[in-house]
């Protein structure tokens, strides 16, 4: 049967007619979108983001932490039609591959040369990555003759994607109930939270505590069960979380003690997101295994990748019938993907969009600081561009609001009608914008918020 398709996408009246009608969102209630359409966004350009309607808004989330490069650029736009003239797909598995990804994790190796990074294994996501992460070090110490080694530590208020083992290794309660039993052999320790901890309110005591928590639990379980410890650098979705400066130096070394892995899950901070171009390097970490995702390619085509060590790699040298990767995605080194990431790591470099990061970021921290005059914000905190206010309802016992609580959904939507489109994620407003943002993007946001919050009423 012969059927021409029209193209619906350029229809306005019928994308805005059957808007949540056959999708279902990712992490929201199929009855929420269809009540509350989402905003449907159909273009974007550096640092701002347009709604069907024409709309402008400044893109305060970089879409979902990743568009670091910012939207429409040219370059890799180009890079990834270049590629598409030559080779749109074709797998890597076994004795096939193709340029694009080869050049990519040359690439990629010698930028992540002072973390002693050998091997790179490319998927199609966080989710991915993370997942490759933790079967890829079971498979180390299997391979290194200690099968027993399979318990996985992680932080409380972690995230670490939608997949089982992810899942299982994330410490957020909503995350995980509906899924649960996850996979067994999965602990958490609690996070270095500065604003909420029942230890202390010095910093560096606080991220000691938390380290020698960690030895303690290794110990409690046995090191000769343990595989390894995952953690993001900056805890992202689980609220926003900067650690004190010595907990990840602390954590190599309990690591290095009991002879347990190290995992810096980079997914939102890597390639320049924290003013560092990794997170770990922020701190002065050099991990075993990163999963990197997000800002590789800044979301023009999905991509993760899994970077590994030397020390992990040596394991894979003898002859072992466990020694074969069984793990891979139908589009794991996908030409477009690896194109398109080429270009965006040119610009990332050459732009120096970590320092820029660290500038801006510095800059709008600073100005976030001054909204603490408002009797709702509890707490302000961030490195480079990854930036948080936390709403409570009383500063004095930082009672917090509740998810989806009106006062907080009227700063959402009031800073949407402003023309910022900002995330509010449980009590905290996420600030992850474009690396490219500038000050003045930054002052922009900060007139919004407070419009935002001297015109929001809290119930």
């Amino acid at each position: 049967m012969n059927k021409e398709f029209r193209d619906l996408s350029s229809d306005n009246n019928f994308i805005i007619e059957n808007n949540a009608r056959h999708i279902w969102h990712p992490m929201a209630d199929p009855k929420v979108s269809e009540k509350n359409l989402p905003i449907i966004i159909s273009k974007s350009d550096g640092v701002h983001i347009y709604d069907i309607d024409g709309k402008k808004y400044l893109d305060c989330a970089a879409s979902l932490w990743n568009v670091n490069a910012g939207h429409n650029r040219p370059e890799i736009k180009q890079a990834i039609v270049d590629q598409l003239d030559k080779l749109a797909y074709y797998n890597t598995f076994g004795n096939a591959t193709n340029p694009p990804s080869i050049a990519l994790s040359t690439l990629m190796m010698e930028m992540l040369a002072p973390e002693d990074m050998s091997k790179v294994l490319f998927s199609s996501g966080g989710s991915d990555a993370v997942e490759g992460a933790l079967k890829i070090s079971r498979q180390y110490w299997k391979l290194r003759g200690q099968p027993e080694k399979t318990k996985f530590f992680s932080l409380k208020q972690a995230y670490h994607g939608v997949h089982f083992g992810g899942m299982s290794v994330s410490g957020g309660i909503p995350w995980r109930r509906a899924y649960e039993p996850l996979l067994p052999g999965c602990f958490q320790i609690d996070s270095p939270y500065l604003y909420r901890n029942t230890y202390t309110e010095d910093a560096e005591e606080l991220g000691a505590i938390c380290a020698a928590n960690l030895a303690r639990e290794i110990e409690h379980q046995g090191p000769g069960t343990v595989a390894a410890f995952i953690a993001e650098p900056v805890l992202g979705a689980g609220g926003m979380i900067v650690p004190p400066a010595n907990f990840w130096p602390l954590i190599r070394e309990v690591c290095d003690k009991y002879d347990v892995l190290l995992i810096a899950d980079e997914v939102v901070t890597g390639f320049g997101r924290t003013g560092s171009m990794f997170g770990s390097r922020h701190w002065g970490v050099k991990p075993d295994i990163m999963c990197l995702a997000k800002g590789i390619n800044s979301g023009y085509i999905p991509l993760g990748a899994t970077a590994v060590n030397e020390r992990v790699v040596e394991a894979w040298e003898k002859e072992d019938p466990l020694a074969p990767l069984m793990h891979g995605y139908t589009y794991s080194g996908h030409p477009l993907a690896c194109a398109a990431a080429w270009a965006n790591l040119n610009i990332v470099a050459n732009e120096d969009l970590p320092g820029n990061a660290g500038t801006v970021g510095a800059y709008f921290l600073e100005l976030l600081g001054e909204l603490t005059q408002f009797p709702t914000v509890g707490d302000v905190r961030g490195v480079g561009l990854m930036l948080a206010v936390e709403f409570v309802k009383d500063k004095a016992t930082k009672e917090p609001f509740p998810p989806f609580d009106p006062y907080l959904m009227e700063i959402q939507k009031i800073c949407r009608d402003e023309g910022a489109f900002i995330r509010i994620q449980a009590n905290k407003l996420i600030l992850s914008p474009p690396l490219i943002f500038t000050k003045a993007n930054a002052d922009q946001t900060i007139d919004t918020l407070r419009i935002a919050l001297e015109k929001s009423k809290v119930n």
